[in-house]
């Protein structure tokens, strides 16, 4: 079939209306002003574009990787992702909650404290960083201000899982086990998906004296967080309390591959081994415990511990002076230190030591005997 082109053309050529010509010549006129004026915006299409500089990674992103950093339990990683975050975002309060709670499973309560602190001044009626600062002041040994804060936590909101967990964690080492049990309890049944939930219903039951069932609640935070070596180290505490030596290093070594450069497992492991008259090589694993962290008192108490169970009194006394020396106040270690220097014939020096201890248990009673080895003058 022929079509013919010029079937498709009007007749009549039509006129433009004036007006609109006019139109269309003010825009025209308009859109080159703006070129004019940004004229950026005008490319060349044959020439080669300049990369735009790289943007630097978003809150969200460190955010995303701080949190990978805790669920593979590397909390040194994911606490400087976090502070990362706050450098970001100032008033990122979940970034300074979980950075507390973390800064408290490595040891820095201090600090730890004043992070939740500055996140329950970002958001004072949320139940969780309420909660959280209960908790960082807990193990921090605020009791007191601890109980207040889990409380009004509670207040805030009572399906708060996490504020009824760390009530009874508070509950726990006050000494009220009953209580402690109902709290956590009701925390896991608000979620029985949190790792940090299931440490703190193992805690309560370690606290009741229920070790293989404070084991199983370890057990079930390692399903949820495979590599969180601080539960590790509670198991091992709670196979020792049962005498399952084998049992408890292996936890301990655990928690050591998960985290090499913490003392905290080295510090266990070694002093397992002389608790169970494996003596040499109980010192050297104190021993790196010190080296990897000079100021982890607890290494040296155990230590001179060590040293003093085996009558080595002259290892034992500067091991114990250094203790001292980084804030030990620990009864045993102010009479094992004073009966040092007794046994090496040396009162003056033993007594004072025996004093700090009677200073803190008028009853103790190594101290007592101390006393009576050296004549009065």
């Amino acid at each position: 079939m022929y079509l013919d082109p010029n079937r498709w053309r009007p007749h009549v050529k039509r006129r433009r209306s004036p007006v609109l010509l006019i139109m269309l010549s003010v825009l025209a006129v308009g859109l080159i002003y703006i070129a004019s004026k940004q004229s950026h915006l005008i490319r060349n299409p044959f020439a080669t574009p300049t990369p735009s500089p790289t943007p630097t990674r978003s809150a969200a992103t460190v955010m995303t990787n701080a949190e990978a950093f805790y669920r593979s339990g590397q909390f040194n990683k994911a606490i400087a992702a976090y502070q990362k975050v706050i450098d970001l975002e100032p008033k990122n309060v979940i970034a300074y909650t979980w950075l507390a709670r973390l800064m408290v499973f490595s040891g820095n309560t201090k600090e730890a404290v004043q992070v939740a602190q500055k996140a329950v001044e970002l958001a004072p009626n949320n139940a969780d960083v309420v909660s959280t600062f209960a908790m960082t002041l807990d193990w921090n040994g605020q009791y007191d201000d601890a109980m207040n804060n889990a409380l009004q936590a509670i207040n805030i909101d009572n399906n708060s899982a996490f504020a009824h967990a760390y009530l009874a964690e508070i509950y726990a080492d006050e000494g009220n086990v009953p209580r402690a049990r109902e709290e956590v309890q009701q925390a896991i049944n608000l979620d029985d998906k949190s790792p940090l939930i299931w440490r703190n219903y193992g805690y309560v039951l370690e606290k009741a004296g229920q070790y293989q069932k404070a084991i199983a609640a370890y057990q079930e935070a390692l399903k949820l967080l495979p590599n969180f070596a601080y539960v590790y180290m509670a198991m091992g505490r709670n196979e020792l309390a049962l005498q399952h030596v084998d049992s408890a290093i292996d936890a301990f070594q655990h928690a050591r591959a998960i985290n090499p450069q913490a003392p905290q497992s080295y510090d266990a492991i070694g002093w397992t081994y002389v608790l169970n008259d494996n003596y040499q090589r109980g010192i050297a694993e104190l021993r790196k415990a010190m080296k990897i962290d000079p100021k982890y008192v607890l290494a040296y108490k155990h230590l001179g511990a060590a040293y003093y169970m085996h009558r080595n009194y002259e290892g034992a006394i500067p091991v114990f002076e250094q203790a001292v020396r980084l804030g030990s106040q620990s009864e045993e270690v102010y009479y094992e230190l004073g009966l040092s220097y007794i046994y090496l014939q040396k009162c003056d020096q033993g007594i004072p030591w025996l004093r700090k201890a009677l200073e803190i248990n008028p009853r103790s009673q190594p101290a007592l005997a101390g006393m009576k080895l050296c004549p009065r003058k």
